[in-house]
Parts: structure tokens; C-alpha cells; sequence
């Protein structure tokens, strides 16, 4: 068996696998294969309603937020946020807790003042910082709830009136919260909810209209709020799987179940780290990922023995990312809870062997 730990794109249910494959060949008995219906047909749009409809269920949003399936994934949403929101002369708040975060910052410095509140880049990104100040005029306050790469996560939102704008590429839909407390959410769909190649944004609509500037057609929110997320011909295929897993999503129970499941899975791989000296987690405790478990090897002599040992009992994806170096194991949504004991057993036995 194989048991894919892949940071993204990666793990996804297997019905959903199996009911794209099928629509492939033949997309509702039409005859025709999803990849090749028309977006503007009422065949595709079905899909495009009723994806839209799950993530308003899923995350109980309320009526003025927005909810659009649009390209370019999360990156391209560094800039395009900045674009819409933030006008010359003004100032927004960025938070730096990663690879992602620095990124955004760069991006944003093309539209206004950006004011980073703060960083943990003197740590390699191993922490969350807390006590730092965002500035009460502040356009917006900008974060990445998960860092894929570096392994921390943000486990309360920050007290403030500033609006927020998060990235939540890897751990959209994970975990319970109020997401009608953002302005604007953004997530590439990847890892939690589809395929490589569509971006899920939720934006408050009330945040749009403001900037003076003058926006690409294919940059505008509003453009797209008012074309149905069809302003130009979406990823049909990408938005399709997006649709059938939260499809499956829903059949689990929501958030709220789902996020049981992951607690459980995290849980347990922590707590293995932790029991085993050979292995030594990089993050901060009260910052570790629920999604990204970051760790190295005590003796790095033995990471190369533990990933090959890895490999050969089918543990996929577990190589850290080469700015981190040592392991990364991401317990997405749809990755089982009996993959996580698999890898935990050999987790052991390994440390025993090499005791």
C-alpha cells in the first residue's frame, strides 16, 4: 500500500478519483467527457453552482461574502489582493512566517506602504510571533494561517478591527472557524480541496470599489463576482474535482468532523516524535502545523537510512522541503488516519533498530 504524505498537490479521496476518471470518459452518460463540455453550457455550470453552494455551506458564509473559483493559484494572489485593496499612499499590515509570507510582502510592495508587524525569520521561521502591533489605520492585516514548508500554523486569530486577509492554502476547510471574520480569504486548491490549477477566493464584497487605480479586466474581483467566476473560460476539470471533493467533504460531516479526524492523526504522529530521541520536531509546540509535521533527524547520518527505509514501505512525499532540509509529513484532509499509524509503527521500529 501506498501512503502519499505529499505536501501538494496531493492526496485526494478515492471516490473522487474514481468519479473523474469516470467523467472523463463520460460525463453524466452525455456521451461527451467533462474535459470537453462547454463552460457556458448548463452542464458546467451545474458544477461551477453547485461547488459555490458547498463552499457557502461548508464555511457558513454570510451574504457579502463572495465566493470565486479563478487561475493563477495562490501566488498570483500576492499581487492581485495589494491591486484591489490597497491604494498608493496608503498602508497595509503583513505578517512574516514564511517562505509564502516574505513572498507576499514583495508583491504587495508594488501598491502601497506595506508595514511588517513582524518576523520570525531570525528562527528560520520555526515559530509564530506573538505581541506585535498592527496599526489601527491599516488597509489590511495580511497572514498565512499554515506554513507548508516551515511547519507552523496559527491557532487564533488575531484580536483586532483591522480587516484580514489570510492565505489558507494548506489548511482551507481543516479546521473550525469564523470565516465571515476575514475580508478575504485565498487558497490554491492542491492540498485540501482538488486538483493543481484553480484558486478558491472568499472576499467580502463590501472591501471592493475603493482604489483609484485603474484594474486589468482579469485582476478585478468585481469582474469576476459578476460573471460568475466565468469571465474567461475557468479550469473546468480543476473546478470539477474541487466540486466532487467537497461533495465528499459534506458526506464526512463538514469542518467539523474533519477537523476530529486531523487532530487525531496529528495527535498521534506528535506524540511519537516526541517518545522517539532519534527524531527531533523543528517548530515551537505551540505552533506546530496540523497539516505539515516538520522534523529532523537527531543524528543526520541517519536521514538518508530513514528515507530509504521510508520509500520501500511505500511512505510517499516524507522528503522535507530543501530550504528546511530533514522530513516533511502532511496530514491533509483526505489522507487516512491508518496512514498515519503505518507510518508511526515504522517510526518506531526504525528508532528501536537504531537505538
Amino acid at each position: 500500500m501506498v501512503h502519499n504524505f505529499n505536501a501538494g498537490p496531493s492526496i485526494l479521496p478515492k471516490e473522487v478519483f474514481e468519479q473523474a476518471s469516470q467523467a472523463i470518459l463520460n460525463y453524466n452518460n452525455t456521451g461527451l467527457s467533462i474535459l470537453e463540455i462547454g463552460h457556458r453550457t448548463p452542464l458546467f455550470q451545474e458544477v461551477m453552482n453547485e461547488a459555490i453552494a458547498l463552499i457557502r455551506e461548508l464555511m457558513q458564509l454570510d451574504a457579502d461574502h463572495e465566493v470565486l473559483f479563478l487561475h493563477g493559484g495562490a501566488s498570483t494572489q500576492f499581487f492581485q489582493v495589494p491591486m484591489n485593496l490597497l491604494d498608493e499612499g496608503e498602508s497595509a499590515a503583513y505578517l512574516d512566517c514564511g517562505v509564502w509570507g516574505t513572498k507576499a510582502i514583495k508583491e504587495a510592495r508594488l501598491f502601497g506602504n506595506v508595514i511588517t508587524v513582524a518576523s520570525s525569520k531570525d528562527r528560520n521561521y520555526t515559530y509564530i510571533p506573538r505581541g506585535y502591533a498592527i496599526p489601527s489605520d491599516s488597509k489590511y492585516f495580511h497572514f498565512t494561517t499554515n506554513n507548508t514548508i516551515e511547519g507552523t500554523q496559527m491557532h487564533a486569530l488575531p484580536d483586532t478591527r483591522v480587516p484580514l486577509i489570510a492565505d489558507m492554502s494548506s489548511d482551507i476547510l481543516s479546521r473550525t472557524m469564523d470565516f465571515n471574520r476575514f475580508s478575504l480569504i485565498y487558497a490554491g486548491a492542491q492540498k485540501n480541496i482538488g486538483a493543481a490549477g484553480v484558486n478558491l477566493v472568499i472576499v467580502n464584497k463590501n472591501m471592493l470599489g475603493h482604489v483609484k487605480r485603474k484594474l486589468p479586466s482579469m485582476m478585478d474581483y468585481q469582474l469576476h463576482i459578476a460573471n460568475g467566476s466565468m469571465l474567461n473560460t475557468p479550469p473546468v476539470f480543476a473546478v470539477y474535482v474541487c466540486m466532487l471533493t467537497l461533495r465528499w467533504l459534506k458526506q464526512q460531516g463538514g469542518v467539523v468532523a474533519i477537523e476530529k479526524v486531523n487532530n487525531k492523526k496529528a495527535a498521534l504522529l506528535y506524540d511519537t516524535l516526541d517518545s522517539l530521541p532519534v527524531f527531533k520536531p523543528t517548530v515551537n509546540k505551540e505552533d506546530r502545523s496540523k497539516m505539515n509535521v516538520v522534523f529532523v533527524m537527531d543524528n543526520p547520518d541517519l536521514e538518508k537510512d530513514f528515507l530509504e527505509r521510508s520509500k520501500k514501505e511505500g511512505m510517499v512525499g516524507i522528503r522535507g522541503h530543501r530550504s528546511v532540509g530533514g522530513f516533511r509529513v502532511s496530514l491533509y484532509n483526505a489522507l487516512p488516519l491508518r496512514s498515519v499509524e503505518a507510518l508511526t509503527e515504522m517510526m518506531k521500529d526504525f528508532a528501536l533498530q537504531h537505538a
